[in-house]
């Protein structure tokens, strides 16, 4: 059975309809499955995304692109093949690409988890002959644990801090990990406040309906006091800069799946680190793939080859796609994962 996409040095290719997924160059014709920058770049001649990536994008890339946007489920025919969009519950807006020709069915995953975070969305399972799956945190030693008793210990941290009078600092991707943040802390612990960063994606994603807690930007006339008790929600870029010093005295927490190894809190000169992650962890990658019914799967973004070996052990017929990214930026080395 031929396969609907080829591995070109622009990335994924679906040639029957001249069209490329996530594509690592510019090309005439592409689909995005999410805003995230390893996955939607500028240049292309055209994109098209879900409803809600597509403010994301021209946010992050240009205004002018030429952005067309489509609801989960909505089918598209492009020369005879039929493409659609389905929730991956990675961030808000991110998809699942499902092609289709002559009852044949290829589903790219972009990037995905399994837990509804409340804002999201929840991963639609999808049947399919042939998966392309990635594989960010696909070693045996990731696994997460429900998200409430991550936010159970992020608040009594938080709780912890105002007892000891120091502002709350919380590091998290601007787009994605920050909302889903907002979303869920204990709001009434004291106020939230936003990095710039952080706030302007807010406002982007709010004006395209997303539902978020109340929130305000800080500025520089923001006296410390304005800080008492309060919620600092800021990108990692921000570690290690003088933007913190108005907090002081304040203690840092880190949201990331990379936090579940030994070794990172310190690394990065946090105070404490929480496994907070937008993407599946090991069981659930091999719990989805094998859902999938797919006959053939391919992994890419991650730990490709410890998950292509363990897929073969059971039997899936699996293989590894060379990427030009990684997925979601490790502060872990190989060597480190090995010795746990």
């Amino acid at each position: 059975m031929q396969e609907l996409f080829q591995m070109t040095d622009n990335g994924i290719y679906i040639p029957d309809a001249d069209v490329y997924i996530d594509p690592w160059k510019p090309v005439k014709k592409c689909i995005i499955t999410h805003g995230h920058s390893d996955h939607a770049r500028l240049g292309n001649g055209s994109y098209l995304c879900h409803h809600l990536t597509k403010p994301i994008l021209r946010y992050r890339l240009s205004p002018d692109i030429n952005c067309s946007s489509v609801e989960f489920g909505e089918k598209v025919i492009i020369n005879g093949l039929q493409f659609s969009l389905h929730p991956a519950a990675h961030i808000p807006g991110s998809a699942q690409i499902r092609i289709e020709k002559n009852g044949q069915v290829l589903v790219v995953s972009g990037d995905y988890k399994t837990e509804n975070d409340g804002l999201s969305g929840a991963f639609e399972l999808i049947k399919c002959n042939t998966f392309i799956s990635e594989s960010t945190f696909g070693l045996p030693i990731f696994k997460w644990k429900p998200q409430q008793e991550i936010f159970d210990e992020i608040n009594g941290w938080w709780k912890n801090n105002i007892a000891q009078n120091k502002t709350s600092v919380l590091i998290g991707y601007a787009l994605g990990k920050a909302q889903r943040i907002i979303k869920n802390v204990d709001t009434g612990l004291g106020k939230i406040f936003l990095h710039g960063a952080v706030y302007t994606m807010n406002e982007t994603l709010r004006k395209a309906g997303l539902p978020l807690p109340y929130y305000e930007k800080i500025i520089p006339e923001m006296p410390p006091s304005e800080f008492k008790n309060a919620l600092i929600v800021a990108p990692s870029g921000a570690i290690g800069t003088p933007w913190l010093k108005r907090f002081t005295p304040y203690s840092i927490g880190y949201c990331s799946g990379w936090m579940q190894v030994r070794g990172n809190k310190r690394r990065e000169a946090i105070d404490r680190g929480f496994v907070l992650s937008d993407h599946a962890d090991w069981e659930q990658l091999n719990s989805v793939i094998q859902a999938t019914e797919a006959e053939k799967v391919y992994l890419t973004h991650g730990y490709t080859a410890t998950g292509v070996k363990w897929l073969r052990e059971n039997g899936i017929d699996a293989y590894e796609l060379e990427t030009a990214f990684t997925g979601e930026s490790s502060i872990v080395d190989t060597e480190q994962i090995t010795e746990q």
